[in-house]
């Protein structure tokens, strides 16, 4: 069971929306009157309106004067539910709501008990929803009869917290129950949309997870920036902050997890990287690369393919994050190449010829091919990095502007 609820300052509209006397409500007749709180007799929405603004008036004005609240158990556990069942059902998540108490970090208390049972309230039952869910909404005065402010401070965090404790008590599935049991699939559907597509598109991963089912909810600036997005599967929401793994699936991150799932599928063969390479690297008879073909903790699969063979590797993700931030795929026309490269070199799977690094006086080495034992593995992909660099170019992308 989930519940929502926000302070709001429209409070005529969203009366007339619960009530069913919307015009936005296409079938109100699937809208039914559960419970009135301190109000006359069976009012309409201006009459709720009216009345909460007399109390409203006995003390002061608030700007957000009605506090608006979803209630929303699981269809399976409401299937014979009357009118008395769901007016318990709400008694019961105002008693959760009303005596919580919300402290800060800094262990103040930032929001007292509320007072929704002595508050002017209506609730009604919603069963007109296109995923066929019954459901409760409500409109609360936020002042009670006694002048007591309805604190708002945390508010969708107490109604969350009632709809978990209210569930608990009845021995249903809660909300964070069925997100815990469901998050490793949104993830795996995540990362199967990313591995489908052959370019980094948002439109494209965003149309995938539609397809699968998930309403997307995006999050622009004030400038129409894309800066954060939400997926839903019926009642449940995930933020893109809590999916993945470090958050790989946050927006700003996207591009570089999609890069790293198509490491494999969009390595071209070395043979057509290196040739017409001034100095072309060739394989060590030195090699000694066994240590990257084994998974450890920290590393990612790459393959490689030279001379019509293929390579396997696991290599440490910090590596090839620096490769990725060394030839930016944005900037860099031949970024693949380069860290196919970077990486051969990387493993020993080539040795690395002298390369001249240019100036004068007579002209320095490379610093390429042995590496130093005391190196550690960002120093050395460094090396290999600007190595790359040297016997390949970087090529820029056309037509990009500053």
């Amino acid at each position: 069971m989930i519940a929502k609820a926000k302070a709001i300052s429209h409070s005529i509209n969203a009366i007339r929306y619960i009530t069913g006397e919307s015009q936005h409500k296409k079938h109100p007749e699937k809208i039914h009157r559960i419970l009135d709180n301190l109000l006359p007799l069976q009012p309409d929405a201006m009459g709720i309106w009216n009345s909460m603004q007399l109390t409203l008036s006995r003390f002061r004005p608030i700007k957000n004067s009605v506090i608006r609240i979803e209630l929303s158990p699981s269809a399976e556990h409401t299937r014979f539910f009357n009118v008395e069942d769901w007016q318990k059902l709400w008694q019961d998540f105002v008693a959760e709501f009303n005596k919580q108490v919300i402290i800060g970090k800094d262990g103040k208390v930032r929001s007292c008990p509320t007072h929704l049972a002595n508050s002017k309230y209506t609730v009604w039952l919603h069963t007109e929803s296109g995923g066929g869910v019954p459901h409760l909404h409500a409109a609360v005065c936020r002042m009670d009869e006694d002048g007591n402010i309805n604190n708002d401070h945390n508010i969708h965090l107490r109604a969350q917290r009632a709809a978990e404790r209210v569930a608990k008590k009845r021995g249903w599935t809660t909300a964070a129950q069925v997100r815990n049991s469901n998050i490793h699939l949104v993830n795996r559907d995540c990362m199967d949309a990313l591995k489908s597509m052959q370019s980094w598109s948002w439109e494209a991963y965003k149309n995938t997870l539609v397809r699968k089912g998930y309403a997307v909810h995006e999050r622009k600036d004030g400038n129409g920036i894309l800066r954060g997005y939400a997926l839903v599967n019926g009642n449940t929401k995930y933020k893109a902050s809590e999916l993945g793994v470090g958050r790989n699936l946050m927006i700003s991150k996207l591009p570089k997890t999609w890069e790293k799932l198509h490491y494999q599928s969009r390595v071209g063969t070395l043979n057509t990287t290196f040739k017409g390479t001034e100095q072309a690297p060739k394989p060590s008879v030195y090699a000694n690369y066994t240590q990257y073909n084994t998974c450890r903790s920290g590393t990612v699969p790459y393959t490689l393919n030279y001379e019509n063979q293929n390579y396997h590797f696991y290599i440490p993700e910090k590596v090839l994050d620096c490769f990725n931030d060394e030839f930016d795929y944005r900037i860099v026309a031949n970024s693949q190449e380069l860290t196919d490269m970077a990486v051969a070199i990387f493993v020993g799977l080539l040795e690395t010829p002298n390369v001249a690094t240019g100036g004068g006086g007579g002209g320095s080495q490379s610093d390429l091919p042995w590496r130093d034992k005391d190196e550690d593995d960002l120093q050395w992909a460094r090396r290999c990095a600007r190595a790359a660099g040297r016997l390949l170019g970087k090529k820029p992308k056309t037509g990009l502007k500053r």
